[in-house]
């Protein structure tokens, strides 16, 4: 029945190494089941509804994409994209949580059609092959400079933006011998390398002190809990803002679909990539029906009393540990499903013991810069350009649009480089300056 449904052999893989694979992917990944209730919340949201809507959305979006597309990616509330609907919509522009939800829905219902027509589709393959690899080694920078934060190797710093942590203390260095004993075991061709740091270091978490008169990984007072009932978020969306204040609305809701659509396009590039599933020529297989899920997972969004679900970059760490199919994706699903009732021991794994996993699948995932030929400056500047936007931003689409731009600009105007444009080409880095542009938009709302 598993080889009819994922196809585990052609892909090279077993049912053991995919569950093992959705194992690691939901360990890097569970953080999102206390962190999106905590932004979401600010907007007047019920925190502990929340938490079931998380997990609910997560673990139905997750198993769409794993029979519809059979690909490895995990789906969640995205992250930037709860923080926008919180901060921007919801406290900044005074829209009610509930018209919020809406403008959810709407994105949704627009990315379903782009999805259906072929024109997410055309979107993919007018990235040329170069700014792919690009897309993919930026996205690499990116979640290992997350993982540098979040395990505060990194910090901030008034003066010089970022700086580097306190290495005495003992959470930090706990999470230095993280990524050492990631990167050692990977080396060695260890199976589950990832997975093995992850439960070391969370072990060592229970005899390391954290600073605060506590123990780096703390024992829960009980291992099960009862989800909360969702019945204060489902279906509480409203279009009344949308239908009696168009001028601020639409800018709203095209911010959540750009965003959307290219945070989404930029991790299904970089994790396709990294599994071996994207062809030479850069197309994914199925790439229809992953896009497909992504938008029914919007519209899904909405629906649980959540901001939008999306493919979540941490689906590279269980391509790491050997997901190559839907299966990875199933056992995700499955793992949210009983976080709602172990919710107190998935939340025992500390952020220093997963985030070596980010870091050392960042160093993995950036060896896609070989492939870019650095010689041609008409390559290498949007493709540098790309490497540099994603971290220093924190933004997967901001980096895409930067990249694309400079790589039209520059075939353009030197002629060099023109066979890789075309006409799609063209228009995508329109739209993106379009994105770069909505502040202006925004603002008129606001004045409006």
């Amino acid at each position: 029945m598993l080889e009819r449904w994922f196809q585990l052999r052609e892909k090279g893989t077993t049912p053991g190494r995919e569950v093992l694979a959705g194992v690691t992917t939901f360990a890097a990944m569970a953080y999102i089941l206390v962190v999106n209730p905590a932004i979401l919340a600010d907007a007047g949201m019920p925190r502990e509804a929340l938490v079931t809507a998380t997990a609910l959305g997560a673990a139905i979006a997750t198993l769409l994409m794993a029979f519809l597309a059979n690909l490895p990616l995990a789906l969640a509330p995205g992250m930037g994209i709860n923080a926008f609907f919180a901060y921007a919509v919801c406290l900044g522009m005074g829209v009610p949580w509930q018209s919020a939800l809406g403008f959810v829905f709407v994105n949704g219902i627009i990315f379903l059609a782009l999805s259906l027509t072929g024109i997410r589709e055309k979107i993919v393959h007018a990235i040329p092959h170069s700014l792919k690899a690009a897309i993919a080694a930026g996205i690499g920078l990116f979640i290992a400079f997350i993982g540098l934060k979040n395990g505060g190797m990194v910090v901030a710093h008034p003066s010089t933006f970022v700086t580097l942590g306190d290495l005495t203390s003992p959470p930090v260095a706990l999470f230095g011998l993280g990524v050492l004993l990631s990167a050692v075991l990977i080396a060695r061709g260890t199976p589950a390398a990832i997975l093995i740091s992850i439960a070391v270091v969370s072990g060592i978490g229970l005899i390391v002190p954290d600073g605060a008169g506590g123990r780096v990984t703390e024992l829960p007072g009980a291992a099960v809990s009862m989800p909360a009932s969702l019945d204060p978020l489902f279906l509480q969306l409203d279009f009344g803002f949308l239908l009696s204040d168009p001028l601020k609305a639409v800018p709203i809701v095209l911010t959540l679909l750009l965003v959307d659509l290219f945070d989404n396009l930029g991790t299904l590039i970089g994790v396709t990539k990294r599994a071996g599933l994207m062809d030479a020529s850069g197309h994914v297989p199925r790439l229809k029906q992953a896009l497909t899920a992504d938008s029914l997972a919007a519209i899904l969004s909405s629906l649980l009393g959540t901001s939008t679900v999306v493919s979540y970059i941490e689906s590279a760490t269980g391509v790491q540990a050997g997901g190559r199919t839907g299966l990875t994706g199933v056992t995700v699903a499955v793992l949210f499903l009983l976080a709602l009732f172990l919710t107190p021991l998935i939340l025992a794994i500390p952020g220093v013991a997963v985030a070596p996993a980010l870091v050392v699948v960042g160093i993995l995932m950036f060896e896609s810069v070989a492939e870019i030929d650095l010689r041609r400056f008409e390559i290498a500047a949007p493709a540098v350009l790309t490497l540099l936007a994603m971290p220093v931003t924190f933004s997967i689409s901001t980096g895409m649009g930067i990249g694309l731009i400079a790589a039209v600009v520059i075939a353009l105007g030197s002629g060099r480089g023109k066979e890789n444009l075309t006409p799609f080409t063209i228009g995508l880095a329109v739209v993106f300056v379009l994105h770069f542009l909505e502040p202006l938009l925004l603002r008129a709302g606001e004045g409006g």
